[in-house]
Order: structure tokens, then C-alpha cells, then sequence
């Protein structure tokens, strides 16, 4: 602003300084003509040096309060300080905290890698001999089984009678005229009970410590399986077939069968990144009213009974068939064979000579 005014005045002198240089020239004898055409304004000066500063105005009225910028970013972590002196006397060490409370088990990891064979452990010792026994009485020379008893309810005393004695071993008699056939008895009727149930898709991986519920029906035309409960119910007392296919995937597999509340077998698997399989099966005897079921036995990380559109885990029972009748005149002799024979025709049929050696 100094600068501009300093050219200003300049300019102006310099105007002044003409106008006086024509006047003297016209006082001289000149005649005067008309006034000229004004000539091109000249070059700007050279800028003039700065002025000194002025006296400090008065503090201005102070500015409205602006608005809250953004937050700036975190600095940069300082150093360490370092260890503050302490001239007080180091304190008692206070005693031991009580423990936790146990948290809960983790999710089960990867399974690890197998491990080698172990090294085979030496033999036992060999056990002391139990005591002896009372010896039995001796029993007649020609002492036979008892109508209706099998070869295996002969108890040792008899036994003890029967060993080979060279002294008294006579020849074998011959064999006996063929009785008559007897009069046919009444038909017997058989009840029947079985079924054949599976898992699928959406009863996969069963809960733990209750009958599986499967909700696949393969076979269960008498209905004595239920699948609201997954027990089955005896309804006909004899001898029953259990069995049951698991197929195991993506968690390890402990299953028990269960008869009225108490687990008779377990069978366990252990998964181990693909599919397996695993199976178990059992012959019970059960009266009327008796309850046999399936469950897993081993918690949450043990029911990985899997079953899909090509995968299934079934559970399988069913009555046995009618044993064998022995003939009311069972015989039991010795041959030169040491061999206990039995006669187990069933009714009926001919022939049929089952040697059981001793």
C-alpha cells in the first residue's frame, strides 16, 4: 500500500515539472498551438523500500465460537519410562488366592496323529491253584441220565464214575428194536415280534442319556416298537435277537443297549476324518412287559450316529425260533473214544447223533 502511494506522488511531480518546462518555453516567443494528444502513460516505477511498521492497533472484539473440529489420530506410543525410586520397605507376600470355579470343557480338537506301537508287556504270573473240591459219592455202575436232562446237566460226581476203567469195560450191546411212533401232538403257535427301524436326516446325532427316537420304520408290523418312546416292549416271553449298524461321522460314537433301565453291551468308535462304521448285537431273554432300547452312553461329544440319503443307522430285534426238543429217552454212554455222546433227535425226525468231546 506504501509502495503504491510513493508511485502516485512521484508521478504527480513528475507532471508538475512539464508543466512548468512549457510555460517558460511559450514567456520565450512561441507561439502556442493546439494542445497535443496525451502521451502513453509511462513505466511503473520502481518499487519503493518498505516503510516502517506502524503503531499496534487495538486488540479486536473476540471471534464467535467455531464448531468442534474431528478427532485427531491416536500418537504414536511413547517409551518406557524408567523404574521410579521407592525407598519403602517392600511389602509381606500375601497368601495363595482360593481356585476358580472350573470352566467349561473345550470343543473337542483335531484328532491327533496315531501314535507307535507300544512294546509287548512281560507275562504274569502264573496264579496259585484254587482248593480242591469235595469229592463226590460214587454212583451206580449202570446209573443213566433222567428223563428230559441234556448231557451238559450231568454234574461232575457222575463223572467221576464214568472215566474208563479197563477192569470192568464190557462190550457194547446191540442197538434196540425202533419204537413206535407216538401220536402227533398239538400245533404250536408261535408269536411273532420283530422290527427294523433307522435314523434319518433330521434325527441324526441323537441326544444323549435317552432311548434314540428312530423315525425310519423298515419293518415294525406288530407295532412293538414304539417311535413316540424308541423302546421296544415284549409282548411274548422267550429268547429275542438285538442288533443294531451305526454309521459314524464327524463326532466319535458310545452306544449302549439298555434292557429295562440296566446297559448290557457298549460299543464304542472313534471317528477319525472320514466315515465308519460300527456294530453290536446281543441275545436276550425277556418276559412279557420287558423294555430294550438304544442310547448314547458316552455325553455330547459321543452320539455322531450319522444317517443321510446314502448313509443309515439302523436298529434291528426280533423272537428267536423254537430250540430243539430233546427225546424223552436222552441216553449218555462211554465209547472207546472217551466221547460223551447224546441222542438229540428232535420229535419227530429219525436219526440225529450230536458227539460232544470231553
Amino acid at each position: 500500500m506504501l509502495q503504491l502511494g510513493f508511485r502516485v506522488t512521484l508521478l504527480l511531480l513528475l507532471l508538475a515539472a512539464r508543466c512548468v518546462t512549457q510555460e517558460e518555453t511559450q514567456n520565450k516567443g512561441c507561439v502556442c498551438g493546439h494542445p497535443g494528444i496525451p502521451g502513453d502513460p509511462g513505466h511503473n516505477g520502481t518499487p519503493g523500500r518498505d516503510g516502517r511498521d506502524g503503531l499496534r492497533g487495538d486488540k479486536g472484539d473476540p471471534g464467535q465460537v467455531g464448531r468442534m473440529g474431528a478427532a485427531g489420530t491416536d500418537g504414536h506410543k511413547g517409551d518406557k519410562g524408567e523404574l521410579g525410586m521407592c525407598s519403602c520397605p517392600s511389602g509381606v507376600k500375601g497368601k495363595r488366592g482360593d481356585n476358580g470355579e472350573r470352566g467349561p470343557p473345550g470343543k473337542m480338537g483335531p484328532q491327533g496323529v496315531q501314535g507307535p506301537v507300544g512294546l509287548k508287556g512281560n507275562k504274569g504270573e502264573l496264579g496259585l491253584p484254587g482248593p480242591q473240591g469235595p469229592k463226590g459219592d460214587v454212583g451206580l455202575l449202570d446209573q443213566r441220565v433222567p428223563m428230559g436232562k441234556s448231557a451238559f446237566e450231568v454234574t461232575e460226581a457222575f463223572w467221576d464214575h464214568w472215566a474208563p476203567r479197563q477192569d470192568i469195560e464190557g462190550d457194547r450191546g446191540l442197538r434196540g428194536e425202533k419204537g413206535e411212533l407216538g401220536e402227533k401232538g398239538d400245533t404250536v403257535v408261535i408269536p411273532k415280534s420283530a422290527f427294523s427301524v433307522g435314523l434319518t436326516a433330521t434325527s441324526k446325532l441323537p441326544p444323549v442319556n435317552a432311548p434314540i427316537r428312530f423315525d425310519k420304520i423298515i419293518y415294525n408290523a406288530q407295532n412293538h416298537y414304539n417311535l413316540q418312546t424308541g423302546r421296544f416292549t415284549c409282548s411274548a416271553a422267550g429268547a429275542y435277537f438285538f442288533t443294531y449298524h451305526i454309521t459314524v461321522y464327524s463326532r466319535n460314537v458310545k452306544v449302549a443297549l439298555v434292557k429295562n433301565g440296566a446297559k448290557i453291551i457298549h460299543t464304542t468308535d472313534t471317528y477319525q476324518n472320514s466315515e465308519d462304521q460300527a456294530a453290536g448285537g446281543a441275545v436276550l431273554h425277556l418276559e412279557v412287559g420287558d423294555k430294550v432300547w438304544l442310547q448314547v452312553a458316552g455325553g455330547e461329544l459321543y452320539n455322531g450316529l450319522f444317517a443321510d440319503e446314502d448313509d443309515d443307522t439302523t436298529f434291528s430285534g426280533g423272537r428267536g425260533r423254537k430250540p430243539l426238543e430233546l427225546r424223552e429217552t436222552t441216553s449218555l454212554w462211554l465209547n472207546n473214544k472217551n466221547s460223551c455222546s447224546v441222542d438229540v433227535r428232535k420229535k419227530g425226525q429219525e436219526d440225529n447223533i450230536s458227539d460232544y468231546e470231553q
